[in-house]
């Protein structure tokens, strides 16, 4: 039997990407991880499409202003099977660490915003696609399925991993509570530095929120990563000098234990890596007051359904799989 209360060493990214560049982001994020697993991190976790960055320009920009962002972001996404994710998986390896790391995929046609996880031996184990884009996210990301809503059993624990927004679909997160998560993964952009949005001044408080009720109410610890916005992002996206619309900084990461407490964080603005300890016996000792898909669930009242099934654009009658257009078979990480 393995000792039930292992003690994990993890590390949070709060940094700004090079953005719409995949080859520097790459680069930055192996020296990320380099420094977290130098540091001790057994998982290193990273912002929300950290690779080639977040899309900040459907906020703040008109469909037809966006056209030439967008094809560029496009070329510089990246494939789950690719030059990209073979360097990082080597990062990793080298590193001797777990890591999570959001990047925009792209899949054929089309982009998705992607949770992708590596082993510490540098293999792809796990990938999760947003189930449903936020808003004008809809205007260059499609949406993920409940293939990949799914735990991902790791030497450091059983991860969970979803993206901005999804944390208000409660049915999502309850999902991956009642699979035995562990460590949760929150990834989030930094929506706080665009000052043009409503919400941005309530945003680090909507996302702590979020972040710290998913802990005490699915009994795990969450790594909230987000990132933040530098100098070149905003002369990309043609807005140097308007703070009406667009910051430096942004971004609130943490890391947060089971009953909601603050373990490390937390940070906003500026570039750092947090580091905390977690203590799996803070689960147990948690799930004492309240096993919310133990015995603190009522089945006989209220059960979730879930269909963990991939959907295919094409229902294939009187062919073998190997005829079929790869484009219309669900990939697998």
């Amino acid at each position: 039997m393995g000792d039930p209360f292992p003690r994990v060493h993890v590390a949070a990214v709060h940094a700004a990407s090079p953005f719409l560049d995949r080859e520097a982001g790459v680069a930055k994020a192996c020296a990320l991880i380099a420094e977290a697993g130098a540091n001790g991190a057994q998982l290193v976790v990273f912002p929300e499409t950290f690779l080639p960055g977040y899309p900040f320009w459907i906020w703040t920009h008109t469909p037809a202003m966006s056209g030439e962002l967008y094809l560029r972001f496009y070329a510089n996404s990246i494939e789950l099977v690719s030059e990209a994710t073979a360097t990082l998986g080597a990062a990793a390896k080298r590193a001797g660490c777990h890591v999570v790391i959001g990047i925009s995929e792209r899949d054929g046609g089309s982009l998705y915003n992607t949770l992708v996880y590596f082993d510490d031996k540098g293999e792809i184990i796990g990938r999760h696609r947003k189930l449903q884009p936020t808003n004008v996210e809809r205007t260059v990301w499609g949406r993920g399925d409940g293939s990949d809503l799914r735990i991902v059993e790791t030497a450091v624990g059983r991860l969970g991993g979803l993206i901005c927004w999804e944390h208000s679909m409660d049915l999502a997160r309850y999902a991956l509570t009642t699979q035995g998560e562990q460590i949760h993964i929150a990834a989030w952009p930094a929506i706080s530095a665009l000052t043009h949005d409503p919400s941005s001044g309530v945003f680090d408080n909507l996302s702590e929120a979020a972040a710290r009720h998913h802990a005490a109410a699915g009994q795990c610890f969450v790594i909230n990563a987000q990132s933040c916005i530098d100098a070149a992002t905003i002369e990309t996206l043609g807005l140097t000098g308007r703070p009406e619309m667009i910051r430096e900084g942004g971004g609130w990461s943490a890391i947060i234990g089971p009953s909601g407490r603050l373990i490390a964080g937390p940070h906003r603005d500026t570039e750092t890596i947090l580091y905390a300890e977690l203590d799996f016996a803070e689960i147990t000792g948690f799930k004492y007051v309240s096993d919310s898909a133990g015995h603190y669930a009522r089945p006989d009242v209220l059960q979730l359904h879930v269909d963990y099934r991939p959907q295919s654009i094409v229902v294939a009658q009187g062919l073998d799989a190997a005829d079929v257009p790869a484009q219309d078979q669900q990939p697998k990480p």
